[in-house]
């Protein structure tokens, strides 16, 4: 099987604040598996480290107030294209993020307060019939 994974939750130091979310737990998850990474933010143009985003009203905005919406779906396109190049069984992604945020996503407060929605790259992924999992759903 081949599972497309948010690099962040593979160790690599791709988050705004330049860290990483790696689970143990996905990675045995993942033993006996292809493996296809990637950080949409990163792919769509944006540095690490990089100003908190969070979506507001539709767009993506970073704490400054900065829209970076088409850096955001740039890379959610180019990451699509990767899953369908590669054929991806799976893609597990980054809670709360707001490109990779399944089912819940920061409100656009920047306070930490949690809606309902889906971050850019995985509402793309759900549109396009495209199986995706929280990696807390693990």
């Amino acid at each position: 099987m081949k599972i497309m994974i948010s690099a962040c939750l593979l160790g690599e130091n791709c988050k705004y604040n330049g860290c990483n979310n790696y689970s143990q737990k996905l990675i045995d998850y993942c033993k006996g598996h292809t493996i296809i990474k990637v950080c949409p933010e990163v792919i769509g143009g944006l540095k690490i480290p990089r100003d908190p985003c969070e979506i507001v009203d539709g767009k993506v905005i970073n704490c400054k107030g900065i829209n970076v919406n088409a850096e955001f779906v740039c890379g959610a396109n180019k990451c699509i294209c990767i899953e369908k190049e590669e054929s991806v069984d799976l893609v597990i992604l980054q809670s709360r993020s707001p490109s990779c945020g399944i089912d819940k996503i920061y409100d656009g407060s920047f306070s930490g307060k949690l809606i309902k929605g889906h971050g850019i790259f995985a509402k793309l992924l759900i549109d396009n019939g495209i199986k995706v999992i929280d990696v807390e759903n693990i």
